[in-house]
């Protein structure tokens, strides 16, 4: 700020509003912040230990109303907190809360006996959890109910690992998910909580592939992964719009899943044209990719780096390694990556040039 005041580019009066407003404003990051959603985290911890351990001097009545009553205290206590602008404090008690109410769905299943699995608890201790994260417009929470829609997908997961029916609802409750996880994020405004969501279909999609091993779906996660890109990343798209709002994950996630599905078809090819033809693709999409969203978007300039040095490596052992044996394999691949660190070092600074990128 003083060499731009030395140099004339603005005078000291706009120099010191500049400064006020930056030292007004609460850092992104605060050490005490983690260290209060850390000292939340590991007490639900043991909130949630000494209930699985299922103690029996203490009466069943008195486990049942003391859980209950440490609910309420900490919510309580959270409305306390948030009257007197004590931010902090009032997330770290809505995430004792929640874990109290997780850990009384397993202690009443646990005393009486009642029927269920345990994808319908996670399921309900998700629900609670978000309709708590709404009504307090919690961050906090927003993060813990994503964290808790993995809980629940790993359960159905497990539950379909070795009997899996299509047709069953619970094979299809991540995508409903992702939608509640999207709305509280916006609703919430804890922009970093839309990566769950994102996440969440992501691993949704590699599920089904892994479940079927169909090339037919394979296919599918690399068309609608492209055409979502398209979408969001062409100018001349209606969607185009929006991208600034959503941010750069909007253009990112549909990339990689458009990458992973042709990974799989990588992975499954098995004559040197069809391998040819996908590296053709794959090379086609990371130029795209950098031509429309490489200037602004990190995040996509970052995967398309990647993907286009794995690809042009796998070409490299497929066809150099079976002529020329290890060692010019390894010589040939090291001056490729060197083309390939070259060729992205233009590339920056031609990006450089404009510096400003959406956030993720």
């Amino acid at each position: 700020m003083q060499e731009w005041t030395r140099k004339g580019l603005i005078d000291e009066a706009t120099a010191g509003r500049l400064l006020a407003d930056v030292d007004a404003r609460r850092s992104a990051f605060s050490v005490g912040t983690v260290l209060v959603m850390l000292a939340a985290v590991l007490i639900a911890a043991s909130v949630l230990l000494l209930v699985a351990s299922n103690w029996q001097a203490i009466p069943r009545l008195t486990k049942v109303i003391g859980i209950v009553a440490l609910i309420w205290i900490f919510n309580l206590t959270a409305l306390l907190a948030r009257s007197r602008d004590a931010e902090r404090l009032a997330a770290a008690c809505l995430v004792l809360g929640a874990a109290s109410f997780g850990g009384a769905i397993s202690l009443i299943g646990q005393l009486y006996h009642l029927s269920g699995d345990t994808f319908s608890a996670m399921l309900l201790w998700f629900v609670v959890t978000a309709i708590s994260a709404a009504l307090f417009r919690s961050g906090a929470l927003t993060v813990m109910a994503g964290i808790l829609s993995f809980v629940v997908f790993w359960t159905v997961i497990d539950r379909f690992d070795y009997d899996f029916r299509w047709h069953e609802l619970a094979s299809y409750w991540p995508p409903a998910a992702a939608v509640v996880l999207a709305a509280l994020t916006v609703w919430t405004r804890t922009n970093p909580a839309k990566h769950f969501a994102y996440l969440l279909l992501l691993c949704w999609c590699v599920w089904f592939y892994v479940l079927g091993d169909d090339l037919l779906w394979a296919t599918l996660m690399t068309g609608v992964g492209a055409v979502v890109f398209f979408a969001f990343a062409l100018p001349a798209s209606p969607l185009s719009q929006w991208r600034g709002k959503l941010g750069a994950s909007v253009t990112f996630y549909p990339l990689l899943l458009a990458f992973i599905g042709l990974g799989y078809w990588h992975g499954n090819a098995v004559d040197g044209q069809t391998n040819a033809i996908l590296a053709v693709l794959v090379i086609a999409l990371c130029l795209v990719a950098l031509a429309l969203e490489g200037r602004d978007n990190g995040a996509v300039r970052f995967l398309a780096y990647i993907v286009f040095a794995l690809e042009i490596l796998y070409l490299s052992y497929e066809t150099i390694d079976s002529i020329l044996g290890t060692s010019a394999f390894f010589l040939l691949s090291g001056l490729v990556v060197a083309v390939l660190a070259f060729l992205v070092i233009r590339l920056e600074k031609h990006f450089g040039r404009r510096p400003t990128e959406v956030q993720p």
